[in-house]
């Protein structure tokens, strides 16, 4: 596993993770009182009751039956897993997760940018599996999922209570078999049951146009860490059609690389210039990311940079940190909200935790967290506005550009 920092998350592809090891064993089962001994060296603090663990796995380890007599029994490792498992739930954080051998496997193969499933980025909003956004060209986009539906079941078993990573596992399968979903999405009274085919997830990165208005657009999908090469190109491509208009897209991006938002922020902005702030609590002091300085464009740039409820992580960092220097306006709908900070820690050579470290401040102090990022002009999807097509969102961000 490479040392890279993520500003996602997920509960999915492209989570906000730097990746690094330490040590960790479990050691063997002590006779006197059936406790590995790894745990009876672990550090605790004074306040704690360590004595109502260490009793509770003595009374399940001599009083606990199956519920039939060939009911294996549970590994000492196993209760381990599951004991990390429940301490890790306890912080009720959706985005701290102990990933055991299986999962911590899957999770390794989610970041790796390509992967077998139907491409819907998920996580956790008020208790509920909540899709940040569906992949571009993938089949939960071509079968309508929408960012903020909310999931209710995954084939018959109710996800009401699933961890994210319960419900990837399960939507995961072999590449072309059908996984039924079942959605909740806001202003539709009967749950909506999606069946969607499971296929190779290839995510892309960067589109360009140039509409007939003279205006040049640029879509970014994700933030991979091929993206800045390919904003730089795009950049270029703009550059040579002569147009001083530019529509940043980052509709349904959930983001990716830390990295990749500071260097494609650094093509607007001064050297040195905060792009966003890493804010740790009373854990340790804000670590701040600045520009490094590329600033090739002047003031008659004209900016628009279009957002949704599917624009998370990396999506809210740039988008933030541009509108808050004055060099664009947001345009859309408000941003998802992801905003904080995970990190994977190598607890074994075969398990791993992902653990909230921080939050992601813009350039003025304000945490993405709180709510994401309303736009300066509001311009909502609805089925009547969207007929045949149409995308009123870009629409109204060419007319706002020439109309500057």
């Amino acid at each position: 596993m490479n040392n890279e920092r993520y500003t996602q998350i997920l509960a999915s592809a492209f989570i906000a993770v730097i990746l690094f090891t330490v040590g960790f064993y479990a050691g063997r089962k002590d006779s006197s009182n059936n406790v590995p001994l790894g745990l009876l060296n672990a550090t605790s603090t004074s306040s704690a009751n360590m004595g109502a663990f260490w009793k509770a796995w003595s009374v399940l380890d001599e009083k606990f039956v199956g519920a039939s007599s060939t009911s294996p029994k549970v590994a000492d490792q196993t209760k381990i897993w599951g004991a990390i498992e429940g301490l890790t739930d306890s912080y009720g954080d959706p985005y701290t997760v102990f990933f055991p051998p299986v999962e911590s496997k899957s999770f390794e193969e989610e970041i790796s940018g390509s992967f077998g499933g139907v491409g819907m980025e998920i996580g956790v909003t008020d208790g509920l599996l909540t899709v940040i956004a569906p992949l571009k060209g993938t089949p939960a986009e071509a079968a309508g999922v929408k960012a903020l539906d909310k999931i209710l079941m995954i084939g018959d078993k109710s996800a009401l209570k699933m961890t994210t990573n319960e419900a990837i596992n399960m939507i995961r399968g072999e590449i072309g078999t059908p996984v039924v979903v079942t959605f909740e999405r806001k202003g539709v009274k009967e749950p909506i049951v999606k069946t969607l085919i499971r296929a190779k997830i290839e995510i892309p990165t960067v589109s360009t146009k140039l509409l007939a208005e003279n205006v040049f657009v640029i879509s970014l999908y994700n933030f991979s860490a091929t993206s800045p090469n390919l904003f730089r190109g795009a950049l270029r491509e703009f550059i040579k059609s002569g147009s001083d208009k530019l529509v940043l897209d980052l509709r349904n991006n959930p983001g990716g690389y830390l990295e990749a938002a500071l260097d494609m922020a650094s093509w607007f902005l001064p050297t040195g210039k905060t792009v966003v702030s890493e804010d740790f609590g009373d854990k340790a002091e804000p670590k701040i990311y600045r520009s490094k300085g590329y600033d090739i464009f002047t003031d008659k740039l004209k900016f628009v940079i279009l957002v949704n409820e599917g624009s998370a992580s990396a999506s809210e960092i740039l988008a933030g940190a541009l509108r808050e220097y004055n060099k664009a306006i947001l345009m859309g709908t408000k941003t998802f909200g992801k905003g904080s900070v995970q990190e994977l820690v190598d607890i074994t050579d075969e398990t791993s935790l992902k653990v909230t470290v921080a939050h992601w401040l813009t350039p003025n102090g304000n945490s993405i967290s709180n709510g994401g990022l309303a736009p300066d002009i509001d311009v909502q999807l609805t089925p009547e506005n969207t007929k045949n097509g149409n995308d009123p969102q870009l629409n109204e961000a060419v007319k706002y550009l020439l109309s500057k």
